[in-house]
């Protein structure tokens, strides 16, 4: 269980820092409709994270890794992941200079509770991106050799860390929203700035680590 956690951590961590839901969040959060659209988007953020992260590793469970093939197999798909992500981070740093704000942040004041959570799935669980982290992340689970409950354990570990960074925000302004105003707007220029760059680190350091547990399986 340690060492499959262990593996998850950098994979939970890249959701985690994804700048867009953290603005989607906060620019929730500094809408008209603060409370239901945040809640919303929370929900969805931690469902989509959950399924798409559960789907793989069902997937990857099917594989038997007892034989030289399985193990083999299993390695060329970390490899090939983990070259996407590299390709991913190429591409995210030669559009470093492109900071317009998708249109959908431009229609968060008109989001209802559904709708935030809808987008809430899509940002975890349909964005490439994201994606790529949570099949990832599947496969370390699927094929880390843990029973059932073991599986299901590190899922929620791996969700709910890959979840900080929106549910943090979320419940700190229930909490103390006058206080966190400034904050939360100050950070959501920053990243909206800097969203480029901060996911080619990201996802260049992730696809890196996915590839030298592909080989380390040779």
């Amino acid at each position: 269980m340690g060492a499959v956690i262990g593996d998850l951590l950098p994979l939970a961590v890249g959701v985690a820092i994804s700048p867009i839901p953290i603005v989607a969040a906060i620019l929730m959060l500094l809408s008209a409709n603060a409370g239901g659209t945040s809640l919303g988007f929370g929900i969805g953020w931690v469902f989509g994270i959950l399924v798409a992260t559960g789907i793989f590793v069902l997937l990857s469970g099917t594989v038997d890794t007892s034989d030289d093939g399985g193990s083999t197999s299993v390695s060329w798909v970390k490899i090939v992941l983990g070259v996407l992500l590299v390709l991913l981070a190429v591409k995210q740093w030669r559009d470093r200079a492109d900071t317009t704000p998708p249109k959908w942040m431009q229609a968060v004041d008109r989001l209802t509770l559904p709708k935030a959570a809808g987008l809430g799935v899509v940002l975890s669980a349909v964005n490439p991106k994201n994606l790529l982290l949570c099949v990832s992340a599947g496969v370390v689970i699927g094929t880390g050799g843990l029973d059932a409950g073991g599986d299901v354990v590190a899922l929620i570990v791996f969700t709910l860390l890959a979840a900080t960074t929106v549910l943090i925000p979320v419940i700190g302004y229930a909490v103390a929203a006058d206080l966190l105003r400034g904050p939360l707007a100050s950070l959501k220029d920053w990243l909206q700035a800097n969203n480029h760059q901060v996911m080619a680190i990201v996802l260049l350091v992730m696809g890196a680590a996915v590839i030298g547990k592909g080989l380390g399986g040779f």
